[in-house]
Formats: structure tokens, C-alpha cells, sequence
């Protein structure tokens, strides 16, 4: 099964997925994201300040989902393009990041440099959810 977004979730996250917004602790400056309601660097429950990320980074790890291991969601996608590229991405401020990777005829290498671009995610309860992908940054 996978992760099921009510659509009220979706809309309260538009910010992490549009605009790649993290939090960064008042108290002990962690940056987190996506943003959570508490900080795994010193536990504090409150004093977030919203910080926007650029949407660059590198390729630390990446994969290819095929149909079988695809989630519900994207097993659409799977099935038309035989597969799909996933990455988890250092982004240049520091968190990593788990996104599908864009636009590839092939699996980037890791070090590869990445920018995010907003794309059609996947539909669900009749709404067309929209997110960041990354795709190799030929700037």
C-alpha cells in the first residue's frame, strides 16, 4: 500500500512541495525537512523559522522502481515507462531528499549535480498532486 495524502494533508504541504520550504531550529539552527513538528537534532517542539531551499544538489544514492516494487501510485507510470528513477539527493544545505529523478534515459551517477523542477506527481481522489522532481542540472 502506499502512502495514502488526504487531500486537506496535501493542500497543508504545498509550501515543502512547491517551494521546497524547510525549518531551521531556533534552538539549535538544525535544518529540517520536510518540516516536522519536532527537531531530531535537540528535540525542541517549537521555534521554527521557514527557509526556502535553491532545489540543487548531488546524487548520494539513486535506484530504478520497476512495476513490482512500484507504490500503487506510481505503478501507472511503471507500467507505461517500464520503470521509474529514484534518488536520494544531498541538497546543498544539507538534508537529503527523496524525490524521482526527471527527464532520465538513465540512472544519473552518484556525484551527479541536480536541480529541482516542479512536475506532475500523480492523481489521487480526483485531484492532480503536483511536487518537486530532480533531474541533472545541465547549467
Amino acid at each position: 500500500m502506499g502512502a495514502h495524502i488526504s487531500v486537506q494533508m496535501y493542500q497543508r504541504t504545498l509550501d515543502e512541495r512547491y517551494l521546497l520550504e524547510a525549518s531551521r531550529c531556533a534552538a539549535c539552527f538544525s535544518l529540517v525537512f520536510p518540516r516536522k513538528g519536532t527537531c531530531p537534532g535537540c528535540g525542541a517542539l517549537e521555534g521554527f523559522q521557514p527557509v526556502r531551499l535553491r532545489g540543487t544538489g548531488t546524487v548520494y544514492a539513486v535506484t530504478q522502481l520497476a512495476g513490482g516494487g512500484a507504490p500503487p501510485e506510481f505503478l501507472r507510470q511503471a507500467e507505461v515507462k517500464g520503470g521509474y528513477v529514484v534518488a536520494i539527493i544531498q541538497v546543498d544545505e544539507g538534508p537529503r531528499v527523496v524525490a524521482q529523478v526527471a527527464d532520465a534515459s538513465e540512472m544519473p551517477a552518484i556525484g551527479t549535480r541536480v536541480r529541482a523542477v516542479l512536475r506532475r506527481i500523480y492523481e489521487e481522489e480526483g485531484v492532480v498532486r503536483y511536487g518537486y522532481k530532480f533531474k541533472a542540472d545541465t547549467v
